[in-house]
């Protein structure tokens, strides 16, 4: 029932708050982000999650940006020399930190003793590199893969799908008939250029347009600086009458980490999330327990 607090604050037009960055919130606190900290420090994890929801967030994401079969499988020739030279439990890592994610945030989301209803989106990116449209595989491999994961985050127990950072119209629509196969609510975000376009040059409007008949609740735009998000938003509503959303990024990409800047404190980011006028709002990397804490006391 969790979800459908969320999604009845949705219809009557209440603002919802996302919950802000996992991964840089790690880093933030002199933690490697290596294997994602699921097995190696759960409490630090589980710590990120309780912050959010002190802070006030009604939706938080599992830490498990790009944990999927292909992320380990790439680093191999094939499966073949995957099994010879790789760790013995390569084939099933993925999804076993996919029920990870989901349970620690769940752990975090009892011990927090809430009175309100608060739902846990096991969140995805793009199969391939976020940031490389051309590196994506076909829509069949898509739509397999992502029902795959779209199981995976089900039989756990989250309430939800967030795919974000999406970069194609392609990659979006198999994500999306993937978790309405397999029955989970889903959110799409999609990562803008500075024109408010996708990665791969097509528009947000063909992306509203083609995404329509499988019925997202939301369609969000994130992991982009905030004057970008507000080019896609503007991009966006035109063609899109269900609940927009938006989270962006701050500081700077310095790989194979982040690079954090005094750019966007709480409060500056508070004006700009005002004049975005979604009904969704949280943030991406950059962002912390304090900018989430700002939004929800103040939007």
């Amino acid at each position: 029932m969790t979800y459908q607090s969320v999604k009845a604050k949705l219809q009557n037009g209440k603002t919802v708050i996302l919950d802000g960055a996992i991964g840089t919130e790690i880093l933030r606190r002199e933690v490697t982000w290596a294997d994602h900290q699921l097995r190696k420090r759960p409490d630090v994890v589980r710590a990120i999650h309780a912050d959010y929801l002190a802070a006030g967030a009604d939706v938080i994401s599992t830490n498990t940006f790009q944990l999927t079969r292909r992320a380990f499988r790439q680093h191999f020739k094939d499966d073949a020399h995957m099994r010879h030279i790789g760790a013995p439990d390569l084939e099933t890592r993925w999804a076993d930190l996919l029920r990870a994610g989901v349970t620690l945030a769940a752990e975090a989301r009892a011990a927090a003793g809430l009175e309100h209803p608060v739902a846990i989106a096991g969140a995805m990116t793009t199969l391939e590199w976020c940031f490389r449209p051309d590196l994506a595989p076909s829509p069949a491999e898509a739509e397999a893969e992502y029902r795959e994961i779209a199981e995976v985050f089900a039989d756990a127990g989250a309430d939800l799908l967030l795919v974000e950072t999406v970069n194609s119209v392609q990659e979006a629509v198999a994500a999306a008939r993937a978790a309405r196969a397999i029955g989970i609510p889903f959110w799409i975000a999609f990562v803008p250029n500075e024109r408010g376009a996708l990665f791969s040059g097509e528009s947000l409007a063909m992306a509203a347009q083609s995404l329509a008949p499988l019925e997202p609740d939301v369609l969000l735009l994130n992991c982009a600086p905030p004057d970008d998000v507000r080019a896609g938003i503007e991009q966006l509503r035109p063609y899109w009458q269900k609940p927009i959303g938006a989270y962006p990024h701050i500081g700077r990409f310095n790989p194979p980490e982040w690079l954090f800047t005094d750019e966007y404190p709480p409060t500056r980011y508070l004006e700009e999330a005002r004049a975005w006028r979604v009904q969704v709002v949280g943030g991406c990397c950059g962002t912390t327990p304090e900018h989430i804490e700002l939004l929800a006391q103040r939007l």
